[in-house]
């Protein structure tokens, strides 16, 4: 007894010492390699599925196919836990950028201090900012700080900026960076895209110059582009009925509205083109209305182009979306003062971090739609989205109305502004609805029987291809300035803008145009860029995608009548309630998992004492 006594007393001492020993190893690590990281010798391997703290294969294709040297000047602002978090971030990032590089690629930190220094960044084109950050105690006061936070680029001749980085937005923060580096080398080594636009069915054009009112000058969507960004080039493409095929040194393909139908076999030359492995963005739905018509009396037709996107998995629906809650309003000034005009008819899209997962509004994360803070969608029709159509791709929504939007449905549907909503819409269910949508992937030609009509294309594309839908009639134009218009007056009409125009369009026009168009440019330069098919952009792009948030099953429900105060108030109580739920999870995640397993532990343990008990007996 005594002999099995000093060996269970001789094992616990040598477990001890085997402790003690494997703590002082690892003490002596951390220290080590706390030791180094003081020195400024510190590397960092990525663990994550995507990538997420190392530079992608894209970015270093990138810098290392530039000519010319480009260099980076990070001006920054510390001196608060947030800011000193994002640069070291910045500073990690323009770190794997240089040794990605080869070379071509140097970067400095520069912190604006003195007067000198913060009239450079100025001059330059960046932006001071106020950074704030609140206590978490009411004891502390918040602390507040003045500087920038921005990047100015240098590749030979040319200069460019981005002028001010969010300091709580790390996300996409390579994506951002790395779009700018393409932009400013194909601006110095004068490299072309080339963009074809489908003509010939009398489409809403993006060269219409329908963007502003006539007495504010002439501006169109592609008229901006080519001016600020000369390195796209667009191409008229006109299919003669389906005899002629589209360019194969097209980059991409855009679809506008359409005024007249599409034939079929117009239609299979669009899907050969994409089964080359192209990409197609289409800005169109159902809701046709002609020009200058200020009644905007609406039929609804997608004049063929609904076949070509069944066949890719995505239906738009014969319908037109009114939200209720997310709608365009402006402020226009009358004789009695300023009023406010609401817009039911053209959804105001808005990145609102209370709608998440499947609720989400806008994923600022999807390219064409990056970090656009706010979409005006005049004229949408609803979508659905069929996966079994495209097994080989990734179909996703990336734009909704509100939960609180209803669709009317019929071969024509009026639209026109200052009217009484409440009497039409009463009674309607209220939901969300999709508006934009993306298919991505090995495709399947949409057009997999019926005759062929002498356009032969293969049964999938022979490589990724990409299909980009935003469901509206008029996202490239300023439907109150189109429609508002009078006729085209010649050089008459230029000495007496807006002659024969809708007075109360017009007056819409202006403010629409100051409040929604600079987004509607943001989405249209975006969507050249996805168009480009550049690998580079997309390889980036394919890791600012986040993993969707829980969603939950509330839903708002709001009348015409109600006011925005009792909207708000209806968002926090479901704020709340989300709140409690996400506390509930919590709570099981901490406490609940481990007392499953203490009770599994405990039930473990009294199944080995009564099993000793049991032996002991016998």
């Amino acid at each position: 007894m005594a002999a099995n006594n000093s060996t269970s007393s001789s094992k616990r001492t040598k477990t001890a010492v085997e402790s003690g020993v494997l703590i002082l190893i690892i003490a002596a690590i951390l220290v080590a390699v706390n030791a180094l990281s003081a020195l400024g010798v510190y590397a960092r391997k990525d663990v994550t599925k995507t990538e997420k703290y190392t530079l992608s294969k894209g970015s270093g294709n990138l810098l290392r196919s530039m000519k010319q040297q480009l260099t980076i000047d990070a001006y920054v602002t510390k001196g608060l836990p947030k800011l000193d978090t994002f640069v070291r971030d910045l500073r990690d990032l323009l770190q794997e950028y240089k040794n990605a590089g080869g070379g071509k690629f140097e970067y400095s930190l520069i912190e604006p201090k003195d007067e000198e220094t913060k009239k450079k960044a100025k001059d330059a084109g960046l932006i001071e900012q106020p950074f704030g950050e609140a206590s978490n105690t009411e004891d502390e006061k918040a602390a507040v700080t003045q500087g920038y936070m921005g990047l100015v680029f240098r590749y030979g001749e040319q200069q460019d900026v981005i002028k001010f980085l969010p300091p709580d937005r790390t996300d996409g923060l390579e994506f951002w960076v790395t779009n700018k580096i393409r932009e400013i080398r194909d601006k110095g080594d004068d490299i072309h895209h080339k963009i074809g636009v489908l003509t010939g069915h009398d489409e809403i054009k993006p060269t219409d110059n329908n963007l502003v009112p006539s007495n504010m000058g002439k501006f169109s969507m592609q008229g901006i582009i080519t001016q600020n960004f000369p390195f796209y080039t667009f191409s008229e493409v006109d299919l003669k009925g389906g005899d002629a095929e589209i360019p194969d040194d097209l980059d991409g393909l855009i679809i506008t509205q359409p005024g007249k139908d599409i034939t079929d076999k117009e239609l299979r030359r669009i899907d050969q083109f994409v089964m080359k492995g192209k990409a197609l963005a289409v800005f169109a739905s159902m809701v046709n209305i002609k020009a200058n018509d200020a009644t905007m009396n609406a039929t609804m037709s997608a004049h063929g182009l609904e076949k070509l996107l069944e066949g890719y998995g995505i239906t738009i629906n014969k319908d037109v979306v009114i939200d209720i809650w997310k709608h365009a309003r402006v402020v226009v000034q009358t004789a009695g003062g300023a009023a406010q005009a609401e817009l039911n008819q053209v959804l105001d899209v808005q990145d609102d971090p209370r709608m998440s997962g499947d609720e989400a509004l806008v994923d600022t994360s999807f390219p064409c739609l990056f970090r656009v803070e706010e979409i005006a969608v005049p004229f949408a029709s609803s979508l659905t989205l069929k996966a079994d159509k495209q097994p080989g791709a990734k179909l996703s929504v990336v734009m909704r109305s509100s939960p609180a939007s209803v669709h009317l449905t019929g071969e024509t549907v009026d639209l026109r502004p200052f009217q009484k909503w409440a009497p039409k819409l009463k009674g309607l269910q209220q939901q969300q609805y999709a508006v934009a949508a993306d298919v991505e992937g090995t495709l399947k030609t949409a057009f997999p029987e019926g005759d062929k009509e002498g356009v032969e294309a293969p049964a999938q594309s022979t490589k990724p291809a990409r299909v980009f839908l935003i469901s509206s009639s008029m996202f490239l134009a300023n439907p109150m300035a189109r429609q508002g218009a009078g006729p085209d007056m010649g050089q008459f009409g230029m000495m007496m803008p807006n002659l024969g125009g809708d007075e109360q369009l017009l007056m819409l026009a202006g403010p629409y145009a100051q409040q929604f168009v600079t987004g509607s440019i943001l989405v249209f330069k975006n969507t050249l860029d996805w168009l480009t098919g550049d690998t580079d952009l997309l390889a980036v792009s394919a890791k600012i995608l986040a993993d969707p948030n829980l969603a939950y099953g509330d839903k708002l429900k709001i009348s015409m009548d109600e006011s925005e105060e009792q909207i708000k108030k209806q968002m926090e109580d479901l704020k709340a309630a989300r709140k409690d739920e996400q506390v509930k999870v919590e709570l099981l995640l901490i406490a609940g998992i481990p007392l499953l397993f203490l009770a599994y532990g405990l039930a473990r343990w009294q199944m080995q004492k009564k099993s000793r008990a049991e032996a002991s007996l016998a």
